[in-house]
């Protein structure tokens, strides 16, 4: 009976977030020049992806299997949002996902579908994703005018400011952030395009977690200091409410410029995370024949690295982006994703030139290693929660993504994407790996 109830309610959440959406499509335009009481967004995002079955001359567990795939994944969101009084709002965002990555999303460090990195069920899942209280404070006269937008009410809003923000969010919401290299459901769909790869930011599995967040914002430059519980496994769903045993502490500084006329960013962030962990070394001490990484794991375990993130536009349609990242790697991966160093370098472009503006295409490059502590944990067949072929024959893993975003109609977009990937898992006795990949985005 409980389990006919769930599944009603993600019906009618479903039917209620295309129900919105449809009538924003088909509907009169809101106003955008008055500010907004109340706001209400959707999107939904489905994803295709197939790839053939490639050459591994063994597999693991853990690994990205070689036969044939296709898997198709799917995230419904619903986002309302309420101004309170002067400066203070709250937002709230169900979400529906469902679907699976390929071989359920192991075996790749730089993973190809970044809509299901979090989603351990193939069924459709109803989570309570954002539900946080956001207060600004203004440290100036001068004020600009905001879009509405998800989860942001339209209206005037200082150009300087401190904001307090306190809740369950998405902690990439706020950092390491980038205009043409963050968003899987419009943009480059690879976890390690999407973020810096060796930041290990704070999320349950699905990629939410309660937080505390402060930021200092001026037009020239903006600091940002989050607080962020982390789960009580590794990849989680339980968090650890426990401060004193395990949290994430994210601190980030952004430089905004301007170079020949063109805006440009550079962000400097660095992250430090305490909790229960297992250590790659003495796992490998214990047993070198089968080592297991939880029979390590103590509380108070830290891992701590640092990020740089960079974006150029060349002009009004073309733009460029760099991220490089490291964490130490002693201790194991506990949230994101198998990778302790990470560069990508891409370029992106919409479709102003060939009279398609609100078309994108993107290109990009990425490439992510491990520690050689981390390295030798693998080669002896230990697993993560990612990785573990049984066996590692070591590389650098690569990966190359080519989309292309066409608007089908009006906050309709389909892309296609293809994906190269040179190592996966770091193991050259694996792949190459081809990825092809169908998108379907609506949003209003």
């Amino acid at each position: 009976m409980l389990k006919r109830k769930n599944d009603k309610l993600k019906y009618n959440l479903f039917l209620l977030i295309h129900i919105l959406m449809l009538s924003k499509i088909f509907g009169q335009q809101a106003d955008t020049a008055k500010p907004e009481q109340f706001s209400f967004h959707a999107q939904t995002t489905v994803i295709n992806q197939y790839k053939p079955a490639f050459y591994a001359k063994y597999s693991g567990q853990n690994s990205l299997i070689p036969q044939e795939e296709n898997k198709l994944s799917l995230t419904s969101t619903l986002f309302c949002g309420a101004k309170l009084w002067q400066g203070a709002s709250i937002f709230i965002n169900p979400e529906i996902a469902g679907g699976s990555g390929l071989s359920g999303s192991l075996g790749v460090a730089a993973s190809t579908n970044g809509e299901t990195y979090r989603i351990g069920e193939p069924a459709p899942q109803l989570e309570l994703a954002r539900l946080f209280f956001c207060q600004l404070f203004s440290l100036g006269k001068e004020n600009e005018y905001q879009e509405g937008d998800i989860n942001k009410l339209s209206g005037k809003i200082p150009s300087s400011f401190f904001s307090f923000t306190i809740g369950k969010i998405c902690v990439s919401d706020y950092f390491d952030r980038n205009t043409f290299s963050h968003d899987p459901r419009t943009q480059f769909m690879s976890w390690a395009l999407m973020s810096n790869g060796a930041w290990d930011f704070p999320a349950n599995t699905k990629g939410y977690t309660p937080s505390i967040l402060l930021e200092y914002v001026t037009p020239k430059f903006e600091l940002r200091y989050g607080f962020s519980l982390v789960p009580k496994s590794a990849n989680g769903m339980v968090m650890n409410w426990d401060i004193q045993q395990a949290g994430s502490h994210t601190l980030e500084y952004t430089q905004n410029y301007t170079l020949n006329g063109n805006k440009g960013s550079l962000r400097l962030l660095t992250f430090f995370t305490t909790a229960n962990m297992g250590n790659y070394s003495k796992s490998l001490t214990i047993d070198p024949l089968a080592p297991d990484i939880t029979a390590t794991r103590k509380n108070r375990n830290t891992k701590y690295g640092f990020g740089i993130n960079a974006e150029q536009f060349i002009n009004k349609d073309l733009g460029v982006f760099f991220r490089t990242s490291w964490n130490d790697g002693n201790n194991e991966t506990w949230v994101f994703t198998e990778i302790d160093r990470s560069a990508s370098i891409g370029i992106s472009a919409n479709g102003i030139r060939w009279g398609r503006q609100n078309d994108n295409l993107g290109l990009a490059f990425v490439t992510s290693g491990i520690s050689p502590q981390h390295r030798a944990y693998l080669k002896a067949g230990g697993k993560g929660f990612i990785l573990g072929d049984g066996n590692l024959n070591y590389s650098w893993e690569h990966l190359a993504e080519l989309y292309y975003s066409v608007e089908f109609t009006r906050n309709i977009f389909v892309s296609g994407a293809y994906q190269f990937l040179v190592n996966p898992g770091y193991n050259k006795d694996r792949g190459p790996v081809n990825v092809f990949s169908i998108r379907v985005h609506s949003i209003i």
